[in-house]
């Protein structure tokens, strides 16, 4: 049978260490047992353990010791989950050890399925901790540059300016179109700066009804209006200590935008139906996609609000501003939902990349991330191919905007796209394409199979 897990057993007691150890191991448990918890202490130091099973009375040092010494000098991630056996258990014992990090205690004598049972539970709970370790290293990766791809000079001022931002408690105002990651970079704010462990709340403002919209960032209290039977908590108080993002900032009406600078200036605010004003520490991430400066010379933002709000400007471009990151986005997408997906892909067609590079992208970054998506889905086999893609429109690029600032891609596109129109302005007549060209049939063929044009 497979070990179920590594177990550390400790008791001064041969006949007992000797039997509990024999009935964790036909458990299928790996065990490695020790008469004294110094001994426990060295092997500890050496290697990694799911479970420490130890007795409390013992000479020289105590169970007890043992894990109190693990709990200052060793971290939580890095500790089994110990679980602790005494002839002596009292209320104040188990309290200590329950403070100290210990799972569970066993008193003596014990049924030998009790100490099973309770070590399966301790494996289960290690592997959760170790899963959620797992994934919060993840996550640490992921944003590791702020969740952000991209190597265009524009991406790296915007990481920068975010690496700054986020050590401070300072309002900051996203810009950007649709689609751009205004989301993802107030997400990566948060999560890096001093309050990452407290809430970050989204307000999607475009999304929620003007009459509702009040209630939901200020909460109101039982009676407040038609409906409210009881108290609600609104945005803000749940973003206190945290981060409250307003998305569509330049959605919100005049009158919301009034109180809310209010809470900006005054860092309090009261609950609809209610006269007690209740204070706040939240910092305000506001995101549009609308030109609020403009805005507030039509009279249709506050001023003052826009100010308040544009402490920290962060302006994201557009994906054909940046078309130099297209391909690291592709691969960073593919590799995404190819993991989600369960699929092996190897690589991307040169006519599908370039195609991705050639397109005007009006979602953004959004749009390009759900054209990889569906590609991977649709994709037979380990390369994405045009068929697959499933382009929402056009894939030239209007005017003379080329792929790139790559020479050998330019080139190649400009070749693929002159022997495309040519043949399609020759009704697909090789002979008149390659006139239209200026070059022989000969020539054409060759174009033909380089760029893999059926």
């Amino acid at each position: 049978m497979n070990a179920r897990g590594s177990i550390l057993l400790v008791d001064d007691e041969l006949k007992i260490l000797t039997l509990l150890t024999q009935a964790l191991r036909e458990d299928g448990h790996e065990v490695v047992s020790s008469h004294s918890a110094r001994e426990a202490r060295g092997l500890l130091g050496q290697r990694l353990f799911d479970v420490l099973i130890i007795d409390n009375l013992m000479p020289e040092m105590t169970g007890l010791d043992l894990i109190r010494g693990l709990s200052e000098s060793v971290a939580e991630g890095e500790r089994p989950q110990m679980v602790m056996m005494t002839a002596h258990a009292t209320v104040e014992s188990a309290i200590e050890a329950m403070k100290l990090g210990a799972f569970d205690y066993l008193q003596k004598p014990f049924e030998i399925d009790e100490l099973l049972v309770v070590v399966l539970r301790a494996l289960e709970h290690q592997r959760l901790r170790t899963q959620q370790r797992y994934l919060l290293a993840e996550r640490d990766e992921e944003y590791n540059h702020y969740g952000i791809v991209g190597r265009s000079r524009r991406m790296q001022d915007v990481i920068r300016t975010s690496e700054l931002v986020a050590q401070s408690r300072s309002t900051v105002l996203i810009t950007g179109e649709t689609g751009t990651g205004k989301e993802l970079v107030a997400r990566a704010i948060h999560s890096h700066s001093a309050e990452r462990e407290r809430p970050l709340i989204k307000v999607n403002c475009a999304a929620i009804p003007e009459t509702l919209l009040e209630s939901e960032l200020f909460g109101h209290v039982r009676g407040a209006f038609t409906g409210a039977t009881f108290n609600k908590k609104g945005r803000f108080a749940l973003a206190d200590g945290g981060t409250l993002f307003l998305d569509e900032i330049g959605t919100m009406s005049q009158a919301l935008q009034a109180k809310l600078l209010r809470v900006l200036q005054e860092r309090e605010f009261e609950p609809l139906g209610s006269e007690r004003s209740q204070r706040v520490d939240v910092r305000v991430i506001a995101a549009t996609n609308r030109d609020l400066r403009q805005m507030v010379s039509e009279g249709r933002f506050q001023e003052d609000l826009y100010y308040r709000l544009n402490v920290i400007p962060i302006s994201l471009p557009s994906l054909r501003e940046r078309r130099e990151d297209i391909p690291v986005l592709v691969e960073h997408f593919v590799r995404k939902h190819a993991q989600r997906a369960g699929k092996r892909i190897e690589r991307i067609d040169d006519r599908v990349m370039m195609m991705l590079q050639s397109y005007e992208w009006p979602g953004n970054v959004r749009e390009l991330e759900n054209t990889i998506e569906r590609a991977v889905v649709l994709t037979v086999g380990s390369i994405i191919v045009e068929a697959a893609l499933l382009m929402p429109g056009p894939a030239t690029p209007s005017g003379s905007v080329l792929p790139s600032l790559n020479l050998r891609q330019n080139l190649e596109w400009i070749e693929r796209e002159t022997v495309r129109r040519a043949l399609d302005a020759s009704g697909g007549v090789k002979k008149d394409a390659a006139e239209m060209m200026s070059i022989s049939q000969r020539a054409l063929s060759y174009y033909l199979a380089k760029h893999r044009i059926d």
